[in-house]
């Protein structure tokens, strides 16, 4: 059985990127936009790993969408959260290490960090 991974920016070109990047992986993709959908699919979908945006449009942004999976009672134990971001600023890295995310990866990323930070965090079932 595949493991679900969740893909949360604004800008369509980030996420076919991230899709692109991911698709050789052993995940079932998803894709949002936003973080209100973000936090509705982690609930539904309890992905082992979202691939979050920080700014985003909308009633949550990253740093929000990340605090509440981390304190979600089942999400807590087995989703990781990446920030992927363009803000990159030592308060920002702080602010999403606060929040409880596992990786903070300022854009542009590397897609080859990008594949290790998520096996890394990420074990093969």
């Amino acid at each position: 059985m595949k493991r679900n991974a969740l893909i949360v920016d604004d800008q369509p070109d980030i996420r076919k990127l991230i899709l692109m990047t991911m698709e050789s992986e052993d995940f079932e993709l998803h894709e949002t936009d936003n973080g209100v959908d973000a936090l509705r699919l982690a609930q539904n979908l309890r992905p082992s790993v979202v691939l979050l945006d920080v700014m985003m449009p909308g009633g949550l942004d990253g740093y929000q969408v990340c605090e509440k999976i981390k304190s979600d009672s089942v999400l807590k134990g087995t989703t990781k959260v990446i920030l992927l971001t363009a803000r990159g600023q030592r308060t920002d890295v702080e602010q999403g290490q606060n929040a409880g995310c596992d990786a903070y990866l300022v854009k542009p990323f590397s897609p080859i960090e990008l594949l290790d930070t998520v096996d890394r965090l990420v074990a093969r079932a």
